[in-house]
Order: structure tokens, then sequence, then C-alpha cells
């Protein structure tokens, strides 16, 4: 009972933090791990409850940011793809040598936003020209989608970051945009681990739950103090993300 008690809580810090800025999986992947559940299937039955929140947070979004559907459609369609074959080649690629260029992404974004202090806190939106579109659906319905499926920290990090420096969007519209990208990567790495069989579904749905009660609060908090807080949160996730990785690849 205490194992899901942890699981449960864990899920909607997660749904938080993946509704804000993404990154729950900081919470969410490890409370798994400690329940005993098998890597595989706590990262598969992870999916399955940051889906649902984050489809959840992208809804609250959309009823009060404007969506930009010639971005948004085809990078989730393509998302939806990329994760799947990401999930599909997971298996084949260590993590252990893909931490370091993760935490080398991670640091680059952090710097880059400190750095940046008028970054994302006001839209600047750039000529919407058909290679500025097509590099925004390339990098995260392609690049971006492809690495979550398999790995995963900081992919609503780096979306965020994506669509504010191609299209010029504020931090809360980034979020916004990256929400509905990241629900379909979640989409496509859960359809290719539920084939495979590994997906925990009673746990999942039950983590589901309350992820969608976390991320209703995120979104709204977002929404309500503005690009301002994403930002601070996002250094925060940035940091504790670094410090994770780091530690479980050269310390753990």
């Amino acid at each position: 009972m205490a194992q899901i008690v942890l699981l449960l809580v864990a899920a909607a810090g997660a749904g938080w933090v993946d509704a804000v800025v993404g990154g729950g999986g900081l919470l969410q992947l490890p409370a798994l791990l400690v329940a005993g559940v098998p890597p595989v299937q706590a990262l598969a039955t992870n999916k399955l409850a940051s889906l649902v929140g984050t489809a959840s947070a992208a809804v609250a979004y959309a009823r009060t940011t404007k969506i930009d559907a010639s971005v948004a459609i085809p990078a989730g369609l393509g998302a939806v793809v990329f994760a799947g074959l990401g999930a599909a080649c997971a298996a084949a690629i260590s993590r252990d040598a893909l931490l370091p260029l993760v935490m080398a992404a991670l640091l680059g974004v952090g710097l880059f936003v400190t750095l940046r202090p008028g970054l994302g806190a006001l839209p600047h939106p750039h000529p919407r020209t058909g290679a500025r579109l097509a590099a925004a659906i390339a990098v995260t319905g392609g690049g971006v989608a492809f690495y979550d499926g398999i790995l995963g920290p900081g992919t609503g990090t780096f979306l965020i970051i994506a669509f504010t420096v191609i299209l010029g969007l504020d931090f809360v519209a980034g979020s916004a945009h990256a929400k509905i990208v990241n629900g379909c990567t979640n989409l496509g790495a859960l359809l290719v681990f539920g084939y495979q069989g590994h997906v925990l579904w009673w746990l999942g749905l039950a983590m589901a739950v309350f992820n969608v009660a976390g991320a209703q609060l995120g979104a709204r908090m977002a929404l309500r103090r503005g690009a301002a807080f994403v930002r601070i949160v996002l250094l925060c996730v940035v940091v504790v993300m670094v410090a994770k990785l780091g530690y479980e690849r050269f310390l753990a």
C-alpha cells in the first residue's frame, strides 16, 4: 500500500512538472523503479500515465492559448511515428553512451536561457516562411520525438526551447505547443511498448488519474502566472535533471 501511495503521489507531481515545462519523468520513472517494477515495464507504464496527463494539459492550454495548427498537427503526426521508431530502437542503443550528450544539451539550454533573460518573456513571432515551419516540424516532430522514444529525459524542455527559438513564441505558448507534440511522442512510444507487452495497464491507468490532476493544476498555474514562472521552473528542472543524470552516469 505504501508503494502504491508513493506511485500515485509521484504521478501527481510528475503531471504538474510536465504541464509546466516537461520533465515529469524525473519523479514518475524513479518511483516505478523504487517500487520494484522492471526497467522496461517502468518506462512503458510511465508513458501511459504521461500520455493521459499531457493530453489533459494540452486541452487546458488550448482553451486559452492560440495553437498554430500548421505546425502542431504535422509535428504531432510525425512525433507518433518517430517516437515509435525511437522506442523500437531503444534496446539497441546504449543509455550510458547517450547520457553525457543529453547532459551537455541540457546544460546548453540552461546557459542559453540564463544568458538571454528576454527569451520567451514576450512573443517575438518570426515570419512564417516555409523553411521555418519545416524546421520547427522536423526538429520537434522528428528529432526530439525520436529522442523521446529512445531515452526521454528533457523532451518537454527541448520542445519548448525549439518552439520558442524557431517560431518566436513566448514560454507559455511554447509550452502549449510542446504539450501537443509531447502527447504524441508518448502515444508513439506507448504503441510500441504495448505491442511488445511491457505496459502494466492497471497500474498505469491508476497513475494516469493522478497525473491528470497534477497536470491540470500545473497548466492553470502556468497560464495564470505567465512566461516568467515557466522560465523559472524550466531552469530549476534543467538543474535537477543534469544533477540526476550525472549521478546515474558517473556516481551510481
